[in-house]
């Protein structure tokens, strides 16, 4: 596990993974368009065309086509909102308050003397006031690079291991993580968004008119076509729902391991990241929303039992840093599990 080992090739991967989210995005959004016109018009029994069931989706297409403009425009504010306010949405989710040198000097030139002694430029620093610990890094490109980390981190941990804490971010950030984890979560909170509007509007469907917007269909017509309809709809939102949540959760959980690995190669301690993470392990748990903890260094609550695991085990990394960078795996005291004022 050489620090360098695959970097550039895993930073070439982030970027072009990157690159197809964004081009990608347009186009589940306009098929999740799409579904939504279908889905109103097999409920209100909205047609086009003689054919009792083709109608419904010749109608939807020909709604699509007026609309979609409208679509790309809506996304394109989506993202320019989410890219202009991520940092302050992720705050407002933590309570993570930015800090500056003379607010917290040992930490602020843990960092600084990483960055300085690599040639990085600095990236902003921030607290969360919970005894929980855990870290993360956020930023989409240079001068919006932050990395936050827990007050019962800098509690528990000694000098040598923040400073492999917060080597461990910095990697995050050099190898292109944090950028793809910002335009993931992006991306899979407008599908989040459009899946709720979806099955909210269910819940008024039966109180809906059945045929108020309908062209040429009849009522004895409708019947099966509308069902038609509206299961295809369903599934189509289902799947580009799907899509997104597995995007989210099949990123790479190897990024760990090059930050675990990123992390020695800066500190050249590989005894103090173990110690770290075996700290870490069981102390980890912090109250904010689930997107922003896949940027956490640890996630210990996976969905699904762990089969969508987006972090490998703490044990399996302690075993990767004593495997390939020679660390030591020594008996350590258990941090104190507090519940603090986040959890």
């Amino acid at each position: 596990m050489g620090g360098a080992f695959g970097l550039q090739t895993h930073i070439w991967t982030n970027n072009s993974k990157s690159v197809l989210l964004m081009a990608g995005f347009p186009v589940l959004l306009l098929l999740l368009t799409y579904a939504l016109f279908l889905l109103f018009a097999g409920l209100s029994g909205a047609s086009s065309g003689p054919d009792a069931v083709a109608g419904y989706f010749i109608w939807a297409g020909e709604k699509l086509a007026q609309a979609w403009p409208f679509a790309i425009a809506g996304a394109i504010l989506w993202f320019g909102i989410a890219y202009a306010f991520y940092q302050n949405i992720i705050d407002a989710a933590t309570g993570a308050k930015r800090v500056e040198r003379t607010a917290e000097p040992k930490l602020y030139n843990l960092l600084e003397n990483l960055c300085i002694s690599r040639g990085i430029t600095m990236p902003a620093l921030r607290i969360m006031e919970t005894d929980a610990l855990n870290a993360f890094a956020t930023g989409v490109h240079k001068g919006q690079y932050s990395i936050t980390v827990t007050r019962g981190l800098m509690n528990t941990l000694n000098d040598e291991e923040l400073e492999a804490v917060l080597a461990h971010e910095l990697t995050h950030i050099r190898n292109a993580d944090v950028r793809l984890l910002v335009i993931a979560v992006v991306f899979v909170g407008i599908f989040s968004f459009v899946g709720e509007m979806t099955f909210r509007s269910l819940r008024y469907a039966g109180s809906g008119s059945s045929g108020g917007s309908s062209r040429r269909s009849s009522g004895r017509d409708s019947g099966g076509g509308a069902i038609i309809a509206i299961l295809v709809a369903l599934a189509i939102i289902a799947i580009a729902y799907a899509l997104a949540i597995v995007i989210r959760f099949a990123l790479s959980r190897r990024r760990e391991y090059l930050a675990d690995a990123g992390a020695v190669e800066l500190t050249k301690n590989p005894d103090a990241m173990i110690s770290a993470l075996q700290k870490i392990s069981g102390n980890a748990v912090v109250n904010a929303p689930s997107e922003v903890r896949e940027m956490f260094i640890e996630n210990p609550h996976s969905d699904f039992a762990g089969i969508f695991a987006t972090h490998p085990p703490i044990e399996k990394r302690i075993e990767a840093l004593a495997k390939f960078a020679g660390g030591r795996v020594a008996a350590v005291e258990a941090a104190p599990s507090k519940p603090g004022p986040w959890g």
